[in-house]
């Protein structure tokens, strides 16, 4: 596994960005902040993860490799949000769902540029927030949002176009 970090970017101490034992890889673009209590977890996939430059990656965010998380450029994820780029397979109810694995890949998660995406909001596997789009907080985010769009809610409702 390689972890890429541009010499530009500030990487709090107390963030966690962890090895993955399947080969994926975390890049970190230039000017990217990653703030305290940031978990970047390999898990449930192969995917890598790529953050852009001059994004920012607030407190308590947890970013599961899972199928590959891409955080485009000057980007604002908010504090305590999730990407899930994976979900467990669970059909077979004689087996245990820890035994089942993962259901296939749904594309993972893409974010366009320009992006800023609202506290405690998730993002799912086949997620893919288009450029200058808004998610409000305590948003589930689980298809495509239209570019330049402001979107909250769960199920995510679109409210009106950037202006």
């Amino acid at each position: 596994m390689a972890i890429v970090v541009d010499p530009t970017a500030q990487i709090s101490p107390l963030a966690d960005i962890e090895p993955s034992v399947r080969g994926t890889s975390v890049t970190i673009g230039a000017g990217a902040v990653i703030d305290s209590f940031v978990k970047i977890k390999p898990a449930g996939g192969t995917g890598d993860v790529v953050i852009g430059a001059r994004t920012t990656i607030n407190s308590g965010c947890v970013i599961y490799s899972g199928n590959g998380v891409v955080i485009g450029e000057d980007c604002a994820v908010a504090a305590n949000c999730v990407f899930a780029a994976t979900n467990h397979a669970f059909a077979e109810k004689d087996r245990l769902i820890r035994e089942q694995r993962f259901q296939p890949s749904r594309g993972g998660i893409v974010v366009e540029d320009d992006v800023w995406i609202g506290a405690g909001t998730v993002l799912l596997d086949g997620a893919i927030v288009r450029r200058g789009a808004v998610i409000g907080a305590l948003s589930l985010v689980r298809g495509e949002v239209a570019p330049y769009s402001v979107s909250s809610g769960n199920p995510l409702v679109f409210r009106k176009w950037r202006t």
